[in-house]
């Protein structure tokens, strides 16, 4: 069983705990039962629905490896550990058209270890709109692809539950212009999320290999 919870801690550590659930990620164990609510009303309108993906994107050329640079969100983990973030790279490997799918692998380091976790993005009719699908249709990730050159930055866009995360990537760590973490600030305050809710990550010391014990496989779903 604490083999099961340190996944679970550390997939909530790369991932940002706003957009898991402990309860679905140790398989559907309940607490004790909560006195009922009366229902959220649901917005009139998903904040990423007003998000407009980048246009013409070309899935293949998203492939390769992203370096996470910053990251805006209201994320209780990120709030609380902002400061303790750890370098994070991932890979997009796309499927064949057939296929309709993006392999994503992400690395970090927690307590000093490696960890990969592994997803597959699903693709929808809209280009630059994907889906990382949850234990239920309510639990699906919404992301969608701002904003890219291929060759050096992107910008995108995650939805769980209606919150927004937004994260900057680039293609290396020291090339990114300072005109585009002006236009991912702007961006971000746009989606309510100021500077007080920006986390830049390290540019140094990402992970390489990943030994077998270490890789946490999340397809289908985690």
């Amino acid at each position: 069983m604490a083999g099961v919870w340190r996944c679970i801690w550390v997939v909530v550590v790369l991932m940002c705990v706003c957009l898991w659930g402990f309860t679905e990620a140790v398989g559907g164990a309940k607490s004790r039962p909560r006195p009922q609510r009366r229902p959220r009303k649901k917005p009139k309108f998903d904040p990423i629905d007003v998000t407009p993906p980048a246009q013409n994107i070309d899935i293949q050329q998203m492939g390769g490896t992203w370096f996470l640079l910053n990251s805006a969100s209201k994320c209780s983990f990120l709030i609380q550990h902002g400061t303790k973030v750890e370098p994070t790279v991932i890979t997009l490997t796309p499927s064949s058209p057939s296929d309709q799918t993006l392999s994503v692998s992400t690395k970090t380091r927690h307590n000093h270890q490696c960890w990969e976790i592994l997803q597959v993005y699903h693709l929808t009719p809209t280009p630059g709109r994907l889906t990382l699908k949850g234990s239920r249709s309510e639990l699906n990730t919404d992301i969608v692809i701002g904003e890219t050159d291929y060759t050096s930055y992107a910008i995108m866009y995650y939805q769980k539950l209606g919150k927004i995360t937004m994260k900057l990537y680039g293609r290396s760590v020291d090339n990114l212009s300072e005109p585009v973490l002006t236009k991912f600030e702007k961006l971000a305050e746009k989606q309510g999320l100021g500077l007080a809710y920006l986390f830049p990550f390290p540019t140094y010391s990402h992970c390489g290999s990943v030994d077998q014990d270490h890789i946490i496989n999340c397809i289908p779903t985690c």
